[in-house]
């Protein structure tokens, strides 16, 4: 079977120096996939070379132009028509770049309804307008793939995509995340940012639904013994809507918290392997890779009890409503004072992390495939 695999958003963010979550999905599954299906990566709004694969990709020109004129009755996507290599049986839209085409099935993962379910958290010019197309798009795919049972209903609901179309495949996590890190690597990386003995750290793009705000005043409650030996250590660059967070980051009031913005994927996971606890009291999330990254390092957890959070982590973390700053500040507490607690939690995180990988959701993803065929 020979897919046509969407590479767009990967190839940009390596471009940019650092993957996000589209981008590593993008990449792990690619590895992942079983040799029966023969993956063609292909661009939307990016020339064909800049794609560094082993398979050289195909350039399926603009993504937006073709997009609005294939609104229209009748109209598909010329361009990845003519473009497409002959024998292609599937295309999979991985990054939300979903085309029209008459003839070709089209699977398209998407990761959660965030932007329909909380415009409020989103900010681009002419929103209303983006969305409504990209909730437009979502029907040009005859299945779409989404990564929790929790976004399976969000998308039904504000896609308003029958359910039976949309399937739920649970992410995985990369094999660098089991493994011990090497001495030599984790003293430099350890020297290069300063990093305390213990402390707390918490992974993310700064911007509202993270829910940082709280996190700096749960932090601020604790006794100040406690916060001075277990200070927080915040990863992740600059977003949208963080200007207030940035600020407090910067200006000299935070004795006890540290900023290290964003951090290459080898520096991270030296940070989380080191860290007493992740804290991850994020507001809305469509899965939560992070907590899961942390259970196969050996890492506590404290998480928000919302949205797909509690459907990944289970009984392995401890749950709070991120809402409730006094609840973050005692589970932090807890984790940082009773090691038997802690230790319980490596455990059950250790447990739960088994059933999530990247073969797993590579093989079910074939399927999907083989339905459509």
């Amino acid at each position: 079977m020979r897919v046509a695999f969407g590479v767009s958003v990967l190839t940009r963010t390596v471009q940019q120096g650092g993957v996000d979550g589209i981008g590593t999905y993008t990449r792990e599954l690619m590895a992942a996939m079983p040799p029966s299906a023969q993956l063609q990566p292909y661009l939307f709004d990016a020339p064909a070379s800049l794609w560094q694969g082993a398979t050289p990709a195909m350039s399926f020109g603009p993504f937006a132009r073709q997009a609005l004129a294939a609104t229209l009755p009748g109209v598909d996507f010329g361009r990845v028509r003519r473009a497409l290599c002959s024998g292609i049986d599937v295309i999979h839209a991985t990054d939300h770049l979903v085309p029209r085409l008459r003839g070709t099935p089209v699977v398209a993962t998407i990761f959660d309804a965030i932007p329909l379910s909380h415009p409020e958290w989103v900010r681009y010019r002419f929103k209303g307008l983006k969305n409504e197309l990209w909730r437009r798009t979502a029907f040009w795919a005859q299945q779409v793939i989404t990564i929790s049972n929790y976004s399976r209903q969000e998308i039904a609901t504000h896609f308003r995509l029958p359910e039976e179309r949309i399937t739920a495949i649970p992410l995985g996590v990369g094999s660098q995340w089991f493994a011990p890190v090497d001495e030599s690597v984790e003293k430099a990386v350890r020297d290069r940012h300063a990093l305390p003995d213990r402390y707390f750290v918490s992974v993310g793009t700064l911007q509202p639904r993270k829910n940082i705000s709280r996190l700096l005043l749960a932090h601020a409650s604790l006794p100040e013994p406690l916060q001075r030996q277990f200070p927080l250590v915040v990863v992740g660059k600059p977003g949208w809507g963080c200007e207030d967070v940035v600020a407090q980051f910067t200006g000299g009031a935070l004795k006890h918290v540290r900023w290290l913005q964003h951090l290459p994927d080898a520096d991270l996971q030296v940070v989380i392997k080191r860290a007493t606890a992740l804290v991850f009291p994020s507001l809305h999330e469509g899965f939560g890779l992070p907590v899961l990254e942390a259970f196969a390092a050996g890492v506590p957890v404290v998480a928000s009890n919302t949205t797909s959070i509690p459907e990944v982590a289970g009984d392995a973390a401890l749950l709070i409503d991120p809402l409730r700053i006094d609840e973050l500040a005692d589970a932090m507490r807890r984790v940082a004072e009773n090691s038997e607690l802690a230790g319980q939690l490596v455990a059950r995180g250790r447990d739960r992390v088994r059933a999530f990988t990247w073969q797993a959701c590579a093989e079910k993803t074939l399927r999907v495939y083989e339905s459509m065929v």
